[in-house]
């Protein structure tokens, strides 16, 4: 090898030395190349222009304070002053940054006085929130409730769900005054913890504030909210639930056995508190938020089995939610297998309030006109609303809208009835009956007591369908509630008709079996034609 590479060499120079020109060519040519590269690397110019300055993401007069160049520092300093605090983190370029910035503002003019809205750009690379997080989607929105925090929101950004739970961190804790407060939040359809504490010690009772340091504990696990938290401070609203020392918390269960915190075994902490809440709480309904159009959470409940799919209107911060309740009350309806019924899980005579928990039928009488000049026969009909959907006036008589081919015309002896439903709500639900009446009749009051008031028909039929149905089969039905104004689209694409508005759609699907059922949009989602729907599909499944 070295013997082959002489021979070349040697021929190499006998070349050189035959042609010199071609030598000191080759030997300028090389030297130039060398120089024009080592300039080149010299002299080369910056070719990734530096990022720009951030601006202001927020308008100046917003209560939100922007901390647009990342000062993670003073947005630090904000929140350590303040008993609540929001830190909006977000990315100027980012879409959804953008969109919730207005529902963020919106929310801030109305809480600027109790919360403090600080956002923080955690996008420039010079800025400290950048190079001490590194966050994987934008905008992320946490809370702090004093020095307990953060709790990530990550719920819908709109400014009603915003609202709703920045107010559940505000007040973590429900005060149970009364034993009327404690009928109506044992009776509540979302799981529900009580503790019972003496507020005699200053500043604060041993253990109230790890109670409430539990309540935020739950928020931090579960952004929805559905675990309720309550304080009682009177001995004799304890008693009515068989609480005697301070100290105690007690979870109600509508169908299984009731339970108190069992501090003999686990310490009193409330991380064990938590915990404990969430193992042992009850379903009843349970609420999807899936995101976009795609959701692996949906598809993770459904794969659980049979699911009762409602999509309802649904408003975080009305003050009542009737038609969530009237789902809430066929859940318990199918789970009650022991004869219990609900809210009535405590004789009125325990609570020492005077009345019953149902309610007087509602009604309106309506004479027709005669459906014959010569005739001395009309008919009179009955207008009954149906009290089980609220607290709501009784209806007047010019509400009742009644077809002319079927009711003005001359009735059999008996009772006859129609069901009327208003197109604008799903709530004005009535019952008309009606009978034939010839002046001089003395039977007036005997067909009045014969009238199948809606609280007597509807409702009844409804809970007779429905109730114990769990056990009566080895099947089961799981209910799951959804906001028609934020999940539509999936509405659509399980049934609901593309003219149709988003009041209201129900759905029975079971992936094993491949079955899907769908209420009829003309009935409205109502407590019987849902409990009706709901027997007659679950055969099916």
């Amino acid at each position: 090898m070295l013997l082959r590479l002489r021979v070349s060499l040697r021929q190499v120079v006998n070349q050189m030395a035959r042609r010199p020109a071609l030598l000191c060519g080759a030997i300028v040519l090389s030297c130039s190349l060398i120089l024009a590269i080592t300039f080149t690397c010299s002299e080369t110019k910056q070719v990734v222009f530096p990022a720009q300055p951030p601006t202001r993401f927020f308008s100046p007069d917003s209560p939100v304070v922007d901390l647009y160049l990342g000062q993670l520092d003073e947005a630090e300093s904000l929140r350590s002053a303040s008993e609540v605090s929001l830190l909006y983190f977000y990315a100027p370029w980012c879409g959804q940054s953008i969109s919730a910035r207005g529902e963020i503002e919106q929310v801030a003019r109305k809480l600027a006085d109790q919360v403090q809205f600080v956002a923080v750009n955690c996008w420039w690379n010079q800025g400290k929130c950048r190079k001490q997080n590194n966050f994987y989607h934008y905008p992320v929105i946490y809370l702090y409730h004093r020095r307990f925090g953060p709790i990530e929101y990550n719920g819908p950004i709109t400014a009603a769900y915003v609202e709703k739970f920045i107010r559940r961190v505000i007040t973590p804790l429900q005060y149970v005054p009364s034993r009327a407060g404690l009928q109506d939040f044992l009776s509540h359809y979302e799981p529900g913890v009580l503790g019972y504490f003496e507020f005699n010690a200053s500043p604060q009772p041993p253990g109230y504030l790890t109670f409430l340091t539990s309540a935020l504990q739950a928020l931090r696990r579960d952004f929805q909210g559905v675990m309720r938290f309550g304080v009682i401070t009177s001995k004799q609203v304890a008693k009515a639930i068989s609480l005697d020392a301070p100290g105690t918390v007690y979870m109600h269960r509508h169908f299984n056995t009731s339970l108190t915190f069992p501090s003999h075994v686990l310490n009193f902490t409330s991380e064990n508190i938590c915990r404990w809440a969430l193992e042992h709480r009850e379903w009843l309904v349970r609420w999807l938020r899936p995101h976009g159009g795609k959701s692996r959470a949906l598809e993770q409940e459904l794969r659980k089995g049979a699911a009762l799919l409602i999509f309802l209107p649904f408003d975080p911060m009305a003050p009542s939610q009737p038609l969530v309740e009237e789902v809430a009350e066929i859940a318990v309806q199918y789970h009650s297998c022991n004869g219990s019924s609900w809210p009535g899980f405590m004789e009125p005579e325990v609570w020492g309030e005077p009345g019953s928990l149902s309610r007087a039928p509602c009604c309106n009488t309506l004479a027709l006109p005669h459906w014959l000049s010569v005739s001395r026969t009309h008919n009179v009909c009955e207008l009954c609303l149906d009290q089980a959907l609220g607290p709501r006036p009784c209806p007047s008589l010019d509400s009742l809208y009644l077809r002319e081919d079927f009711f003005t015309q001359p009735l059999s002896g008996k009772v006859q009835c129609s069901h009327v439903l208003s197109s604008s709500s799903p709530l004005d639900y009535y019952t008309a009956c009606c009978w034939s009446l010839s002046k001089g009749s003395s039977t007036q009051q005997d067909r009045r007591a014969a009238l199948p008031h809606i609280e007597d028909r509807g409702s009844a039929s409804a809970h007779s369908a429905v109730k114990g149905l769990k056990c009566r089969t080895n099947k089961t039905l799981n209910f799951y509630l959804l906001d028609s104004g934020l999940h539509w689209e999936f509405a659509r694409r399980l049934g609901a008709p593309e003219n149709a508005s988003m009041m209201g759609f129900a759905t029975v699907l079971n992936l094993q079996d491949e079955v899907h059922h769908v209420l009829n949009q003309e009935q409205g989602i109502v407590r019987n034609t849902l409990g009706m729907f709901h027997k007659t599909q679950h055969r099916g499944t």
